[in-house]
């Protein structure tokens, strides 16, 4: 991960379909490449997915997920059980520039903020999830996903 990183956005494990494809967020309904357009002022919808990557690196966003590994069946978060955790201390020791981690729903949060409960210089982010699972809709995730902005000013 680049080490000018400055907001990281963690999501909880990727879907069906994005394990599928590769890709992270690749539902068709899932709202994180539209709320990230807000955040980081540039419509990532209309890039492709390696161009949508190197738009939030050129905006000092990285991007990665708490579980490393679980059993799930389907996509829920709900459905996952015995996670096997990525090592977030390690990968925010790296990223000296880092102000703030954005936890992509609730699920995120909690085991992301428990593994990086001793860390005391960012700012731990908990938004509303982007994925179609969570029925509020954009407008209403919107204003704080915008808060992430002051990480990167």
């Amino acid at each position: 991960m680049n080490p000018e990183v400055r907001l990281l956005m963690l999501g909880s494990l990727p879907g069906d379909r994005s394990l599928a494809a590769g890709r992270y967020y690749a539902h068709p309904q899932n709202q994180f490449w539209r709320l990230m357009s807000g955040v980081i002022g540039r419509d990532l919808v209309v890039l492709d997915y390696d161009d949508r990557l190197a738009a939030l690196l050129a905006a000092h966003v990285g991007l990665w997920d708490v579980v490393a590994s679980a059993r799930r069946d389907g996509s829920s978060d709900a459905a996952i059980r015995d996670p096997v955790g990525n090592d977030l201390p390690g990968l925010v020791s790296s990223l000296p520039a880092l102000r703030t981690v954005g936890f992509n729903g609730a699920t995120a949060f909690r085991h992301g903020s428990a593994r990086l409960a001793g860390v005391t210089d960012i700012s731990l982010v908990a938004l509303p999830s982007s994925s179609p699972l969570h029925t509020v809709g954009i407008a209403a995730k919107q204003p704080l996903w915008d808060r992430l902005r002051e990480a990167l000013s």
